[in-house]
């Protein structure tokens, strides 16, 4: 199992990136995805979550109306597209792929992360 973030960088305040998770190793249309982040001294948050089939997506507070997840299951792949960035948006940002298998039971896969950073 594999999920492989990319899309990181420095970028100036106001400004746009695309993150990208391309997964492999599982079945990745059976999955909701989700792009947590993690910035210095803070606890690990969830950003966006996408449903199995793309239908349902959520947001954090902070990020609503600047940030939309997708995800194109021909390609196992989940975006983040981060529009008006901010410097509080520094972090690093993780894929995460989730399913409840039972009642009882879950799955997580987790990417390496990828480093956000906003700042002129």
């Amino acid at each position: 199992v594999q999920l492989v973030e990319s899309g990181g960088g420095l970028v100036q305040p106001g400004g746009s990136l695309r993150l990208s998770c391309a997964a492999s190793g599982f079945t990745f249309s059976r999955y909701t995805m989700r792009w947590y982040r993690q910035a210095p001294g803070k606890e690990r948050e969830l950003v966006a979550a996408i449903s199995s089939a793309g239908g349902v997506t959520n947001y954090a507070d902070s990020v609503k109306g600047r940030f939309t997840i997708s995800r194109d299951n021909a390609k196992n792949t989940v975006f983040l597209q981060m529009n008006s960035l901010k410097p509080e948006d520094t972090a690093v940002y993780y894929c995460n792929a989730w399913v409840a298998v039972s009642a009882s039971y879950q799955v997580h896969y987790w990417g390496q992360g990828t480093q956000v950073t906003v700042s002129s």
